[in-house]
């Protein structure tokens, strides 16, 4: 089972980092046939060398390769580490307006069309490569367990191969444990899972899409709760699990609703000792759902934006720190953005890299003056 052991440092990132444009550039030329796969590796490894250096250099005593190797945070294991899943693209405009709720629905759908299985370690790969280059503590990210089946649906995971979805959850699971086993066996420690679907049960406009579906949105989340719980008692000794509990870089189209209506489970249920979460505008509510988070357990504040291209004020930042320690005792707590810098090739544009250096830097600094060391 997951260790109960403190995470390595009070300041972390959530993972994704801006892309170079040499790298962008070098994708699509692969993408195009006109560049092979050795060839982009090699550009790769460059380029996960020097953003490696760059967190090193302000200060974070955990790191991650930036998602280089990725298109998005959901590429590296939703489709292409588990064999069954297709992405069914509904729409050429990344998302499409939904009238009858007021929101929008995602472009990319996963379809269930086979039997779940665990596609090998490519992650395992690119894990070790970062562990090679650096003196810190590597990180690497997963898509949540709920990420296929709350885009998906029943609709859209075959009934002739899942005519019971219990065998469809234990298959998943199945596919995470292996998939955490092999990046153990590289040395990984340090894993977290981005699960956007959470704090969305708790916005009303879900639920209402969610109940059109047939869905109810609290057994829902005692059956994502209960999938990485499974995966957690099932984890390699040692490794430490991570939740960022995601509310995505857009938030027309994401939750916006506090942590209240899911606070008691997340924080008591799930068997996960370190929460990221985003407290960057007023859409996250108040620190107050923190009074229900249990001892032993660890607290990632998301108070700096990669939204935005305005860096925070660090006394703005103690402060906030100091008001939700008043929830929640200040030696749970740690500090990191509030998402990653680039969840995929076109978000994060509008920030620069020297805008990003000065953000991480900056959320070392406020680690280190407030917890004396980060």
């Amino acid at each position: 089972m997951a260790t109960n052991e403190v995470w390595g440092a009070r300041a972390d990132q959530v993972g994704s980092l801006l892309r170079p444009d040499r790298l962008l550039a070098a994708r699509e030329k692969a993408n195009a046939g006109q560049m092979d796969a050795a060839e982009l590796r090699a550009l790769e490894d460059d380029a996960v060398r020097e953003v490696v250096r760059m967190q090193e250099a302000v200060g974070l005593r955990i790191v991650t390769d930036g998602e280089y190797r990725r298109a998005s945070y959901s590429d590296s294991f939703t489709a292409s580490g588990i064999t069954g899943v297709e992405l069914r693209e509904t729409e050429r405009e990344g998302w499409s307006k939904s009238t009858k709720f007021g929101s929008r629905t995602a472009r990319l759908i996963p379809a269930v069309v086979d039997r779940l299985e665990w596609a090998g370690g490519a992650n395992a790969r690119d894990f070790a490569f970062l562990r090679s280059v650096t003196s810190q503590i590597p990180k690497i990210t997963l898509p949540g367990p709920g990420y296929i089946h709350y885009r998906a649906g029943r609709a859209n995971i075959s009934r002739s191969v899942y005519p019971d979805l219990d065998r469809f959850w234990d298959d998943l699971v199945d596919c995470y444990v292996k998939e955490l086993r092999s990046l153990a066996d590289v040395g990984c420690t340090h894993l977290q899972m981005d699960e956007t679907s959470l704090v969305k049960l708790g916005d009303a406009r879900v639920r209402a899409i969610l109940r059109d579906r047939g869905d109810d949105w609290s057994g829902l989340l005692d059956r994502y709760i209960e999938a990485m719980n499974a995966i957690a008692e099932r984890a390699p000794p040692g490794m430490k699990l991570a939740v960022h509990i995601c509310r995505s870089q857009n938030p027309n189209w994401q939750a916006s609703a506090s942590y209240e209506p899911i606070a008691e489970k997340i924080f008591n249920a799930l068997e996960f000792n370190v929460y990221f979460l985003e407290y960057d505008n007023a859409s996250a509510g108040s620190f107050e759902p923190l009074r229900l988070v249990p001892p032993g357990k660890r607290v990632f504040l998301g108070l700096v934006s990669t939204r935005v291209p305005e860096i925070e004020d660090i006394d703005d930042l103690k402060r906030r720190v100091e008001e939700a320690s008043r929830y929640i005792p200040l030696a749970q707590l740690a500090i990191a953005p509030q998402c990653g810098f680039s969840t995929n090739l076109v978000e994060g544009v509008h920030l620069t890299g020297e805008i990003q250096r000065a953000k991480l830097a900056l959320v070392a600094l406020a680690a280190r003056e407030i917890w004396a060391g980060g």
